[in-house]
């Protein structure tokens, strides 16, 4: 199964598999006729790399907001913070000495509202992590394109929208630990795709491309966390997903652990990036009880 490798500015290299690839080139229209994004889905799935790869194609400035419950208007709008001193000293007339001295409040513009002069792309990621009232400041910006200045001090109380402004929002469902419920005057100004895991060959192909494994290896990791999955998924928690096959597949990559289910050394890599996770539903179980279930899964598991 192909994927795409993106290179670009970012920290790491970006893959991206065809069925997510045909999502982000819908987002990437959305998004030019000047409609915000809203990619949902659980918890590394590959939301965030989406959104990456989505804000990659207008060759735009790039604002990342992460959500957070401690997040106000001041982390978006900006504040005043301390003081610029200013010195006039006037000396033209040789026998007159005058010094002048002013302090003034230094204001520094939030991201968002940098972004929103500049046209830059915003990707507020987990946004329904923050607050509904901090988010409120979004409404205005994605219907009426101003956005309200409140606090700020300038004799305005409201700037427009740069033309070249666009926002792309990432969230885990309501279910999730910390997120708060949006208010649907929010959900329904955005265009929202629920991204689903993939199919077991598209997911073994995305944890290869980005963990350097063969893709046979992959396939088996993947197999093995999908049937954790299905049997381990709550109300707590949906069971480990992609981004637990990634840290298994990388760290056995990086380390030359053969990917085997009777390694001991690999047996023990997957207990610790498995149990706790697989714990959220099991509470009543004991550790060793919840080891005993993962090496038991692990042995079913076809190939290794």
């Amino acid at each position: 199964m192909e994927v795409q490798q993106i290179e670009k500015p970012f920290k790491q290299d970006i893959v991206i598999y065809p069925e997510f690839k045909q999502i982000g080139e819908r987002a990437v229209t959305y998004l030019s006729n000047h409609y915000p994004v809203h990619f949902t889905g659980v918890s590394g799935i590959g939301k965030t790399s989406l959104a990456l790869y989505v804000a990659d194609q207008f060759g735009q400035p790039v604002t990342f907001l992460s959500g957070n419950h401690e997040m106000t208007n001041e982390d978006l709008l900006g504040s005043f913070r301390g003081y610029v001193k200013n010195t006039l000293v006037d000396n033209f007339v040789r026998s007159v000495y005058k010094k002048q001295e002013r302090l003034d409040e230094a204001w520094e513009d939030g991201r968002l509202l940098k972004a929103v002069k500049e046209g830059h792309v915003v990707i507020y990621d987990e946004f329904t992590r923050s607050k509904p009232e901090t988010n409120n400041l979004l409404l205005s910006v994605i219907e009426e394109g101003i956005l309200p200045l409140f606090g700020t001090k300038e004799e305005t109380s409201y700037i427009p929208v740069h033309p070249d402004f666009k926002i792309i929002l990432t969230s885990n469902p309501e279910e999730y630990a910390g997120v708060y419920q949006t208010q649907d005057a929010l959900l329904d100004r955005l265009i929202t795709l629920k991204l689903e895991y993939p199919n077991m060959d598209t997911e073994a192909s995305l944890v290869a491309g980005k963990s350097g494994l063969p893709e046979e290896d992959a396939k088996f990791i993947v197999e093995f966390i999908g049937r954790l999955r299905q049997k381990s998924s709550g109300k707590k928690s949906l069971g480990p997903g992609m981004r637990a096959a990634l840290m298994i597949s990388t760290i056995a990559k990086s380390r030359e652990i053969a990917i085997s289910k009777e390694d001991v050394v690999f047996q023990k890599l997957c207990l610790d990036v498995l149990t706790f996770p697989i714990s959220q539903n099991r509470q009543q179980d004991t550790k060793e009880k919840i080891e005993s279930f993962i090496i038991s899964e692990l042995k079913k598991t076809t190939g290794g």
